[in-house]
């Protein structure tokens, strides 16, 4: 289960993907069942066995932050850092015993990561635009793009860079826009850009 959300996640290239959120349920679950085989252990009275799985809900916190990035005015990675924490809650339930709310879980989580995204960008006041540069590859093209899409008010979600020969290359950029930007404005904005031969939206 925690592989499906994984693979979610991976297929829209976020940091923490398919083995990660493996790892992390796999690591939750133990945890929890490590925690109740202490607590049966004769002569261990009184101990506590959701303590270290306690643990493991505040502690995921730090792998979290990591797939956080701030790019200017915007965050992303929030929802992958959710997901992780959600799958190590799903994790603990599995380890106690729980299997039909662990299973339940991540099939909403899995759902809501898969299917309200598309809900959340048509209700959203930003949109989603792909767009393709051919620049020549000479320094500085990267800072000019970004000055552009800064003076816009855009949000540069990924880049993705491919070599072209000779002395050219591809620029494949993720942008979220606001609504009341025309696309045509962005694409004429960035192909005024110096060494910039061609920019079409995907």
């Amino acid at each position: 289960m925690s592989g499906l959300i994984g693979m979610e996640r991976e297929s829209i290239k976020r940091p923490a993907g398919f083995r990660t959120h493996i790892l992390v349920c796999v690591g939750s679950t133990l945890s929890m069942l490590l925690g109740i085989y202490i607590s049966n252990i004769p002569g261990n009275f009184g101990i506590d066995a959701t303590r270290i799985g306690a643990q493991v809900i505040s502690g995921i916190g730090f792998l979290g932050a990591g797939t956080i990035i701030k790019e200017g005015s915007s965050v992303r990675g929030l929802t992958t850092a959710a997901s992780l924490w959600a799958i190590a809650c799903v994790g603990l339930a599995i380890g106690a015993g729980f299997y039909f709310g662990g299973i339940i879980a991540a099939l909403f989580i899995f759902i809501v990561l898969l299917l309200l995204s598309n809900i959340e960008r048509k209700f959203s006041r930003k949109k989603h635009l792909n767009i393709r540069i051919v620049t020549y590859d000479i320094p500085g093209q990267l800072g000019k793009i970004g000055h552009v899409t800064g003076s816009l008010d855009l949000s540069i979600i990924s880049i993705e860079f491919k070599d072209l020969k000779p002395n050219k290359k591809i620029i494949n950029i993720f942008l979220k826009t606001n609504k009341n930007i025309d696309n045509m404005e962005i694409i004429n904005k960035l192909s005024e850009i110096e060494n910039i031969i061609e920019v079409t939206q995907k």
